[in-house]
């Protein structure tokens, strides 16, 4: 043990020890320094500031952009459409040049019939439906459309005056 605390005063020992501790104070100050320093430098900050700030200038103009080219697609849609329908009724329209096309027309639409011609409509016996008459006896009973018509009565009645002339409601 007396080996020991002579070789702890020796120099040596001491300018080991002193150099461990230099070593070591050395390597803290170098990691706090690490861990105090951020990682976001100023080139960096100004880098993300520059790119925010394109962001939020062209957000606007984009979205615009992407608006007036929906409405421009809409629009060749239903230019398209139109030229469609011209289309047809350009047909239309020279189908009714033809003679027989309107004569054909005349007969099935007007009922017209030439001369000498005997005209006949064939009514489907499926397709006629009954008169208003027909259903609201079917459904109601003889009695409530006479209770119906004396309701009637008697409100016409109350609002006719002394004199048999109208009043105002």
């Amino acid at each position: 043990m007396a080996g020991k605390d002579r070789d702890r005063f020796s120099t040596a020992t001491r300018l080991r020890l002193l150099g461990e501790q230099t070593a070591a104070r050395v390597y803290r100050s170098q990691t706090r320094r690490q861990a105090r320093r951020s990682r976001l430098t100023g080139r960096a900050a100004l880098l993300a500031l520059v790119l925010c700030s394109l962001i939020v200038a062209l957000a606007y103009p984009m979205r615009q952009y992407v608006s007036q080219r929906g409405e421009i697609a809409d629009l060749e849609r239903r230019q398209e459409q139109a030229r469609k329908r011209v289309e047809q009724l350009r047909d239309l329209k020279a189908r009714w040049q033809d003679d027989a096309y309107a004569e054909q027309q005349i007969r099935q639409r007007l009922h017209y019939v030439m001369p000498g011609e005997t005209g006949y409509i064939m009514i489907d016996p499926d397709a006629v439906k009954p008169s208003r008459a027909d259903r609201t006896t079917a459904v109601r009973p003889w009695y409530a459309g006479l209770w119906d018509a004396v309701d009637r009565a008697d409100k016409a009645d109350r609002a006719d005056g002394p004199a048999g002339e109208r009043t105002a409601p």
